[in-house]
Order: C-alpha cells, then sequence, then structure tokens
C-alpha cells in the first residue's frame, strides 16, 4: 500500500471505473431524494425515478436546487431520512438574511465526511503524528466540527482552538509545537501580523503546513501568507450544502484542488443559460451528492465560479482538478457596465509590500455618477511620506484601471482602521441608489 494515497483504490480508480461508481451511486442517491416531501414533489413533476438515470448526463432530466429552495423549504423539506431515528447533527449556513440553509446528517453521512476530509489532510502529506490546531468557528459553522473529526479520523492530536484570538493562536501553536493549522485566508495574514506585533517570528515555529479556504483568495495571497508563516499553505473547498469542508483540495503538487468523484457529481454551467460548457471554460459549479442518505441534494447550484483543468495530476490522483474560486456569480458586481469581481481588486493590491492585507471596495452614487471607492490600509513597511504616499497611490489606481478598466478612488487609510471580520472578510459594501 502506498503512503501516498488515504485510500489508493479510489484515489487512483481509473475514469471509467470511477463513473461505473458514480452512476451506480447516482441511481441510490435519487431513489433516497425521493422520500424528500420536496424532492417527491419535484419527481412527479419530471416523471424522475432511479430508473430514468441510464447514464451520468441523464442527470441532467432533472432541475436544479437552489439556496432559494432550500429557504422556501426551510426547515426539513428536503430530508429524505428517518430524521427521527437516524438523524444525529443539524449544521446551518450563517444565512444572514431570511432562513439560513439547513442540513441534517445521518451517522453514515457523519463517518463519509470525516472520512473525506481525512483524506484531504492526507493528501497534503498531513500525518497522525502531526499536531493540527484548528482556528475555525465551531458551532453550527461547518470548518471547525468539519476539520476537527476529520483530523481525529487521521489521528492527529487536535488543537480545537475555535476563531479569534490570535494572542491565544500564538500561545498553542508555541506550547504545543502545532505542525499543521487550518484558517482562512484574511485570518492567516492577520495571524502573521500578531505575532510581529509580539516581537515573534512567525517563520520560527513547528508550524510547517497550512490549510486555507472558505474564502476565495488569489495565489499571489497564498504565496504572500506562505513567505509570511514559512508554511506550505494548500487550498481547499467546500460548503455546507455539501457537508462542509472536504469537498475538494490540492495535493502536494498545488495545481488545482482534486475533487472527490466517488462523493459528488461536478457539473460546470453557464450561469446564464444553465448548459454545460466546454471543459476547461469558466462557468457556474453545479453539485450532487453521492454519498449522503439523510439529505441529498441533486444539481445544487453553489454559484461558485470555477473551471475544470484539463490533464493529468503527476500525484497520479484521477478525480479531475477544478481551479480556485475565482468569486461567486453573485460577488461579482457591475460598474459602468463593467463586470468587476473583488479577486480581481486583490491581486493588484497584493503586490504592493508596502500595503497591509484589509481592505473594502465600496460603491456609492455621487453626483448621479456610480463610483468605486478602494481604501487599503497600510503595513508597518509602509512611509509617512506625503509624496511617496501620493506616488504608491497613483500607482495602485493606474494598474487597478488597468486590471478592471474602470478608474476606482483609492484611499490609504492607516493600519487598523477598517473593520477586522472574525469570519470571512466582507470586501465590499454596495451603496448605491439604484442597486
Amino acid at each position: 500500500m502506498s503512503t501516498q494515497y488515504w485510500e489508493e483504490e479510489i484515489e487512483t480508480m481509473s475514469r471509467e471505473k470511477l463513473q461505473e461508481l458514480q452512476l451506480q451511486r447516482l441511481k441510490k442517491t435519487i431513489s433516497i431524494a425521493a422520500n424528500a416531501p420536496y424532492y417527491k414533489e419535484v419527481f412527479s413533476k419530471h416523471g424522475i425515478t432511479s430508473d430514468s438515470i441510464q447514464s451520468l448526463d441523464d442527470i441532467r432530466k432533472v432541475p436544479f436546487t437552489t439556496k432559494a429552495d432550500m429557504r422556501a423549504h426551510y426547515p426539513f423539506g428536503l430530508v429524505a431520512g428517518d430524521m427521527r431515528n437516524d438523524g444525529v447533527r443539524i449544521h446551518s449556513s450563517s444565512g444572514t438574511t431570511g432562513n439560513p440553509t439547513v442540513i441534517v446528517h445521518s451517522q453514515h453521512d457523519l463517518d463519509s465526511w470525516a472520512n473525506l476530509v481525512a483524506r484531504c489532510l492526507y493528501t497534503v502529506g498531513i500525518r497522525k503524528t502531526d499536531v493540527f490546531q484548528n482556528s475555525s468557528g465551531y458551532g453550527m459553522f461547518t470548518g471547525g466540527l468539519g476539520f476537527q473529526y476529520g483530523a481525529e479520523r487521521l489521528g492527529c492530536l487536535t488543537v480545537p482552538a475555535a476563531a479569534g484570538n490570535s494572542k491565544r493562536q500564538i500561545k498553542f501553536i508555541n506550547d504545543f509545537k502545532t505542525t499543521a493549522l487550518h484558517a482562512i485566508p484574511s485570518y492567516a495574514i492577520r495571524l502573521a501580523e500578531v505575532f510581529q506585533e509580539e516581537g515573534l517570528d512567525p517563520r520560527g515555529t513547528t508550524l510547517k503546513t497550512l490549510v486555507i479556504g472558505a474564502e476565495p483568495h488569489t495565489d499571489e495571497q497564498r504565496r504572500k501568507i506562505e513567505r509570511m508563516l514559512g508554511v506550505k499553505a494548500y487550498n481547499s473547498f467546500g460548503m455546507t450544502e455539501m457537508n462542509g469542508p472536504g469537498v475538494a483540495f490540492e495535493c502536494l503538487e498545488q495545481n488545482g484542488m482534486h475533487f472527490w468523484e466517488d462523493c459528488y457529481l461536478v457539473e460546470i454551467i453557464d450561469p446564464e443559460t444553465g448548459e454545460p460548457v466546454p471543459e476547461g471554460e469558466t462557468g457556474e459549479l453545479v453539485l450532487t451528492t453521492l454519498d449522503r442518505e439523510m439529505m441529498p441534494l441533486i444539481r445544487y447550484r453553489t454559484r461558485d465560479l470555477t473551471r475544470i483543468l484539463p490533464g493529468k495530476c503527476p500525484c497520479g490522483r484521477t478525480h479531475i482538478r477544478i481551479d480556485r474560486i475565482k468569486g461567486r456569480s453573485d460577488d461579482m458586481f457591475i460598474i459602468k457596465g463593467v463586470n468587476i469581481f473583488p479577486m480581481q481588486v486583490e491581486k493588484i493590491l497584493v503586490q504592493f509590500p508596502e500595503l497591509g492585507s484589509n481592505y473594502l471596495i465600496t460603491l456609492e452614487t455621487i453626483n448621479n455618477q456610480d463610483e468605486m471607492i478602494v481604501e487599503v490600509e497600510l503595513s508597518d513597511l509602509s512611509t509617512d511620506n506625503y509624496i511617496e504616499l501620493e506616488k504608491i497611490r497613483k500607482d495602485i489606481t493606474h494598474q487597478l484601471k488597468d486590471e478592471i478598466l474602470v478608474t476606482p478612488k483609492v484611499k490609504l487609510v492607516k493600519k487598523g482602521s477598517l473593520p477586522q471580520s472574525e469570519g470571512k472578510a466582507v470586501r465590499v459594501k454596495d451603496l448605491r441608489d439604484n442597486k
């Protein structure tokens, strides 16, 4: 048995065998889902049974499931299993408006999920001899318990540090000799800054592996995190509706995230037409669970934008790889007729060593014109010479205009003056009259 793989047979299965397994699991998933009030209605309206699925392409006979469908059938309209006897845990998304999306798990579902997270961690070289610290929020947020159970399944010594309290995180890293850390990208940079504020060298710890995810980030930001903390940082993808973390993960090659196709069926569609896009083109990720019994989801529109990377991975895994998430189709904003993603702005800002990591894009209407204001914090390295700062500001403005084709107003602000978020960073505030 190779030490490179957690489950060699599954991870290196031929494409043909993998697709056979997917079809078998898809048929089973359809027959389970038919017991949920929501899917029972959808299936009878469209004449769908597990027999109508004869190939993976037949999934397209089933309509998409959206977050709005889940909210409209809150809390348990999509539960297919016997919740009273077999339901063991509920998670929900951080629905800030209206009903959150709720997922109910059976013991089978939790075991499958923990195994997937263990597989992900193993893929980036984490072993049972590692000390794994988790700086995710616990509770209803899946990043806490998801990574916790996965790291325990792998056999790591775990430190469930939870979110925030950076000085305590650093104390644990130093005292417990933490070797692997899970953090969202914006928090990883914040942690490196607190190390420096405390007069400690973040590169002088036992930390060697960092797992980042939960918010879109650029490769430039990843490299910055690696330099600041002296670690290798691996990108992960997950979402509450698909369990949480453990859906797709980079391997040691750091060239795209392997999507675990034994548990998920992946489609990439044109967000406007709903039709599949050619392999390699960017579109919206649509996912179907293949190993969940209590509450399967079929053709769930994630709103995340990505593409399938062509070619084989040198690591030997046969599961498809997706590119880093470009953003969400609902993150994108339009100003002066141009489609812009926050990550395009970040890609430019991260190239300036004089800037900190915190920034905020505000969209507002001034004199009947839509304006884009980019406030960005200065770093400790920055100068307080007005002439130099003005030169940096103009340079940033110029580079942003080249990238996004719109001229923003750039404001350089003091470090610590923009709101810090414990969870996912808020990057855009839209205050326009016509939004």
